[in-house]
């Protein structure tokens, strides 16, 4: 099955020769979005776990967690190159001293980049001014990991995000200053979305420099705000094909030098109400790559980029 789109294993090989595995870090924090720096109860999606389920307990140190994953994770893919990931919540949401102990946990032979998981609103020029300088000594490549999920600011209200499309764009243009790569999350399955909300949200993560795209559907996790919402109907999920298609439109106004971690996530059945419609998740990205194939759709066909250069190649 040919792959239509940039996928992040094509982007690891490409630039580190070779397959690369993140290795997961839970740190003993909290988010902005939940003791009321930013608002109160947090995204109404968001469950206690902060999006780490399959991560070790925090009260580990980040060197424990690290050598603890490697051997796991290293012996079960044969890989000798990691990405350390500092995963759950807002992982920027601290002291700039803690800040720096905990990244300088990550200087290890076999960590060749450092991605951190944050709000836009926590992005903060000293820890970037802190981080430069230490990638520069260490020779780690650095990522930031931001959750936009959508540019319609309607929708982000109602998801009680705390932040909004002007808080994101402010944090990409300082990581951009640094030359940091920068991924974001993506939901494609928002029910107050429409498919101009998708084609506006590629859109706009061109013009911002993206490097990398997790593309998500919406989950429903039992005891948040989205699961009491859910049970009461008072929203309609999209379909899957929806979903897909939403998918398929995304990528193709993606510019094609953007890597995609993936397309579609997955969450623990015993935590959620509603995930993925009951369906596989490797069965969903092998529905999206079949249609994409079938109609012989690739990622970027059409981005702005790409029409303009055509234009110009053809005046000329």
């Amino acid at each position: 099955m040919n792959n239509p789109y940039y996928s992040i294993s094509e982007y690891y090989k490409d630039t580190y020769g070779e397959k690369v595995y993140k290795l997961p870090i839970k740190l003993s924090l909290t988010c902005p979005n939940r003791d009321g720096a930013a608002c109160y109860g947090g995204c109404i999606f968001c469950g206690e776990s902060g999006g780490s389920f399959e991560n070790l307990p925090s009260y580990m140190t980040v060197d424990e967690q690290l050598e603890e994953n490697k051997e796991y994770i290293g012996n079960r893919y044969k890989a000798n190159k990691f990405i350390a990931y500092f995963q759950n919540f807002t992982n920027t949401y601290m002291s700039l001293e803690e800040f720096k102990q905990v990244i300088k946990a990550c200087d290890k032979d076999y960590i060749v980049a450092v991605s951190i998981s944050t709000r836009s609103d926590s992005v903060t020029e000293d820890k970037l001014i802190f981080l430069d300088k230490w990638s520069k000594e260490t020779g780690k490549d650095i990522i930031f990991e931001l959750g936009l999920q959508t540019a319609n600011y309607k929708t982000l209200e109602i998801l009680n995000r705390g932040e909004d499309l002007a808080d994101f764009i402010f944090a990409c243009n300082l990581l951009n200053k640094y030359n940091f790569r920068i991924c974001t999350h993506v939901i494609l399955s928002l029910p107050w979305d429409d498919s101009k909300d998708v084609r506006q949200t590629a859109r706009i993560l061109n013009a911002l420099n993206i490097s990398e795209v997790k593309i998500h559907s919406l989950f429903v996790t039992k005891n948040t705000k989205l699961y009491n919402m859910f049970i009461n109907n008072e929203f309609e999920m999209p379909s899957k094909d929806q979903y897909e298609e939403n998918v398929i439109d995304f990528l193709r106004l993606l510019k094609p030098n953007i890597a995609i971690q993936r397309l579609v996530g997955r969450a623990p059945e015993e935590d959620t109400a509603f995930c993925n419609w009951d369906t596989s998740w490797w069965l969903i990205r092998d529905e999206i790559i079949e249609k994409m194939n079938n109609k012989g759709y690739i990622q970027g066909d059409k981005s702005e980029r790409i029409i303009f250069d055509k234009i110009k190649g053809d005046k000329s």
